[in-house]
């Protein structure tokens, strides 16, 4: 059996981007590109959220990153999806102004998802906020989905 991976927005603009010539910047972008070719491993997912930021900037890049996730299932954000998601803002699990970033992780642990994979350290892949996110969620009785990003999910199954 597969596992459910949940992939948020960052690791589709990673994926669709113009090559960087920021060293750490272009590593994830190889290692994007990596899990991608990989992705037949696992039963990838989204949310109408990912749709929305995907379809959002530069028409050119927009576009790419429409055509990188037609054809995955998407999630639906629910009323529960949104409650868990306020929990996760009001408990500090996720700051005030990203909320966005509280519908992905509350979206996945819903959906009964194995993993969200993120380029996201600020507020989901940060290990301070990672202990956060899964004390709320599952204080709220959701099983948490491992938080990673695509290069860490890539190398663990090797």
């Amino acid at each position: 059996m597969k596992n459910l991976v949940y992939l948020e927005t960052s690791v589709i603009g990673f994926l669709t981007a113009r090559q960087s010539n920021d060293l750490i910047l272009a590593g994830h972008q190889a290692s994007t590109r990596s899990f991608w070719e990989s992705r037949d491993r696992y039963d990838l997912v989204i949310s109408d959220l990912v749709v929305q930021e995907c379809e959002q900037g530069d028409a050119v890049r927009a576009k790419l990153r429409t055509e990188a996730i037609d054809g995955i299932p998407v999630l639906d954000i629910s009323l529960e999806v949104e409650s868990l998601a306020t929990v996760l803002v009001k408990k500090k699990a996720v700051p005030e102004n990203s909320v966005e970033d509280a519908i992905h992780i509350a979206v996945a642990a819903v959906g009964g998802v194995d993993f969200i994979v993120t380029w996201n350290f600020k507020h989901i892949n940060n290990p301070t906020m990672k202990q956060i996110i899964r004390n709320v969620v599952v204080t709220e009785g959701y099983a948490m989905p491992e938080i990673c990003s695509p290069e860490e999910l890539d190398e663990a199954e090797l």
